[in-house]
C-alpha cells in the first residue's frame, strides 16, 4: 500500500483513496476502491492550493464539473466512462471507470518509439473518440500521449477531459489565456483564433509524429519558442513513419481547412495498421519542398 498523503481516505461515503495514479495541473486522480460494488475506480481530485483566490477556487471546481459533463456526453468505447459526481468537503470529485495499465506516454518513456503500425493501431480508436466527442458537441483540446491510456486487455482510451470545450457553455479562460500543453497546441489556438474539431485532428498528428519519432516535432526550450514554432515552423518530414508519413504531414498542415477527414484518416490507419512489418530501414523521403514567398497565412491576419 502507498504512503501518499490522502491514502485511505473515504469519499463520497463510499470511495477509498487506495494510491495516486497521476497528477497534472487540474488535479490528482487517484485509484480507488468502491466499498459499494467491490470494484476499484479511478477518482479525479481538484487541483487548488491555499493561494488561489475565491474566484479561482469557484472557477477549478467548475471546470471539474464541466469534464464530467463533457465526458458523459460522449457514448463510445475508447472514451474513459464518468461514473458520478460526488461533494466532499465543497469540493467536486470525479469518479470514473479505472483502466488498469499504462498511459500512451509511459510506454514512449520506456520504448522510445514504437513501430507505425503500432501507433496506427493505438490511433484507430483515438480517432473514434474524437470523432463521437465532436459530434456530441465536444472539444477535447488536449490530445496527447500522456492522455491515451493502454489498458492491459488491449483496449486504448481516451481521458482528461479537463480542457474540453462543450457546444453552448460559456469558456471559463479569460481571452488570451493558452490552455493545454504547447507542443499539441494547434497554430489557431496558439494565434487565439477559434478552434474547431480540425484542432483535434492537429494534436493528434503531433502524437503520432511522436510515437514513431520519439519526440514531437515542435518540443523547444522554453514555452514561447515552442509555441512560436508551432506557428511558423514546418516540421521535419519524420524518418521512422513509413506509410504513416502521408497522413501525419496532412494532419501537421497549418491550415485547418487543409486537414484530413476522420474518414480519411481511419481509412489510412487502417491500411497501416493492417500491413506487415516494417523494414530494418525505411526508404528515404526526399526534402519538402521550400515555401513559395508569399507572405506566410499567419501574417496575413491582423493582431
Amino acid at each position: 500500500m502507498t504512503t501518499d498523503a490522502g491514502s485511505g481516505r473515504l469519499i463520497g461515503g463510499r470511495y477509498r483513496l487506495c494510491e495516486r495514479l497521476g497528477h497534472g495541473g487540474m488535479g490528482t486522480v487517484w485509484l480507488a476502491h468502491d466499498e459499494a460494488t467491490g470494484r476499484d475506480v479511478a477518482v479525479k481530485e481538484p487541483r487548488v492550493t491555499d493561494t488561489l483566490t475565491q474566484r479561482e477556487r469557484e472557477t477549478a471546481y467548475l471546470r471539474m464539473r464541466r469534464e464530467a459533463r463533457a465526458a458523459s456526453r460522449i457514448r463510445h468505447p475508447a472514451v474513459v466512462a464518468i461514473q458520478e459526481v460526488v461533494v466532499e468537503l465543497g469540493r467536486p470529485w470525479i469518479v470514473m471507470e479505472y483502466v488498469h495499465g499504462r498511459s500512451l506516454a509511459d510506454l514512449l518513456e520506456i520504448e522510445g518509439t514504437i513501430p507505425p503500425q503500432e501507433a496506427a493501431r493505438i490511433a484507430m480508436p483515438v480517432v473514434g473518440a474524437l470523432d463521437a466527442a465532436h459530434r456530441a458537441g465536444v472539444l477535447h483540446r488536449d490530445v496527447k500521449p500522456g492522455n491515451v491510456l493502454l489498458g492491459t486487455d488491449g483496449r486504448v482510451v481516451l481521458s482528461d477531459f479537463g480542457m474540453a470545450m462543450v457546444e453552448g457553455e460559456r469558456p471559463l479562460t479569460e481571452s488570451g489565456t493558452i490552455l493545454g500543453s504547447p507542443e499539441y497546441l494547434a497554430p489557431e489556438r496558439a494565434l487565439w483564433r477559434p478552434a474547431g474539431p480540425e484542432s483535434d485532428l492537429w494534436s493528434l498528428g503531433v502524437l503520432l509524429f511522436e510515437a514513431v519519432e520519439g519526440r514531437s516535432p515542435f518540443r523547444r526550450r522554453t514555452t514561447l519558442s515552442t509555441l512560436q514554432a508551432v506557428v511558423s515552423d514546418f516540421p521535419q518530414i519524420p524518418r521512422r513513419a513509413g506509410p504513416l508519413i502521408p497522413l501525419i504531414m496532412r494532419l501537421l498542415s497549418k491550415e485547418p481547412a487543409e486537414r484530413p477527414s476522420v474518414r480519411h484518416i481511419e481509412q489510412a490507419l487502417r491500411a497501416v495498421a493492417a500491413a506487415g512489418p516494417m523494414p530494418a530501414e525505411p526508404p528515404s523521403v526526399p526534402p519538402p519542398a521550400r515555401p513559395n514567398r508569399r507572405r506566410p497565412w499567419w501574417r496575413s491576419t491582423p493582431p
